[in-house]
């Protein structure tokens, strides 16, 4: 390894994090960690007092050109959007190797889940990079302002704008992992036995169900509303699971307990669940686009 390698690759995970949390893309980022690479390594790096504030500025500019375009093609998408999964842990399948992500090393924060990505889509590009590197890395407002090119004033002010909006929109109530993974567990046992009372039981009166097809997987046009419409949603995507081919298991799903699921050992779907205080499930969050599925490849 060069010399001039070692501070990108001590920063890589940093990298994928800012841009993945910047565009909802793990391709995108991929892409924009191997753009950065590409500035420094042409870069004079003996003018950089800073490796790390260097290379967070480029990756964020570059991500925040990404957006713009990302935004656009989002207004023709199919149904709703949601952001690509982060598959981080889950049982292999049986034979299956080791997967090689560039999730494996990426510092996800708290701040990573989908939930919270929804909510971030519904700031502006700016507000949403000072939210990121602000909140989620706790990266000094000068710095911030530095990489942005904005001034002190100008991203402390919209970080305390992006910051209330978050919190308005976020879930109420975060759960502990424990608490999550067993909510998810009674949940997905409720799905698979097909048993509308035991499913109406996990879930919230007023749960809303998001699933993501993008045009190419079966998924719902519009969020569901309701208990007995996400419970009919649901045990009909489940009746899936008759087939033998169909695999579903526990994971990680951006850094929060999960649900993955293969069929003839092709990607299905992957999900994660949002509860509330009285340990119910109030939403859903689905993706099925297999454009979205290719971290789940490599189980």
């Amino acid at each position: 390894m060069s010399e001039g390698l070692a501070p990108f690759d001590q920063h890589r995970g940093l990298l994928f994090s800012v841009a993945y949390q910047l565009l909802g893309s793990v391709a995108d980022a991929e892409d924009v960690v191997q753009d950065t690479w590409l500035r420094w390594s042409a870069a004079d790096r003996g003018e950089v007092t800073d490796a790390r504030a260097y290379l967070v500025r480029i990756a964020t500019n570059l991500a925040l050109d990404r957006l713009g375009s990302a935004r656009a093609r989002r207004e023709s998408y199919v149904g709703p959007w949601l952001p690509e999964p982060l598959v981080t842990a889950a049982a292999p399948l049986a034979g299956a190797p080791a997967p090689r992500d560039p999730a494996d090393s990426a510092e996800l924060g708290e701040e990573v889940s989908l939930a919270v990505l929804v909510v971030l889509e519904t700031l502006s590009p700016a507000e949403r990079a000072v939210f990121v590197l602000r909140e989620v890395f706790g990266m000094p407002a000068a710095e911030v302002a530095q990489a942005l090119g904005r001034s002190e004033a100008a991203v402390r002010q919209m970080g305390h704008r992006a910051r209330e909006h978050v919190q308005a929109r976020r879930p109420r109530f975060e759960p502990s992992a424990a608490v999550q993974r067993e909510v998810t567990d009674r949940f997905l046992a409720a799905c698979a036995g097909g048993d509308v009372s035991a499913l109406l039981a996990v879930l919230a009166p007023s749960a809303v169900l998001v699933s993501d097809g993008g045009g190419k997987a079966r998924a719902a046009l519009r969020p569901i509303t309701g208990a007995e419409k996400v419970a009919r949603f649901l045990l009909a995507i489940a009746a899936t699971g008759a087939d033998p081919s169909f695999v579903v298991l526990p994971a990680e799903v951006n850094g929060r307990p999960g649900v993955a699921a293969w069929q003839d050992g092709r990607p299905f779907m992957a999900a994660t669940v949002v509860v509330s205080g009285d340990g119910l499930v109030e939403q859903v969050l689905m993706v099925r686009n297999p454009d979205k599925l290719a971290g789940l490849e490599r189980w």
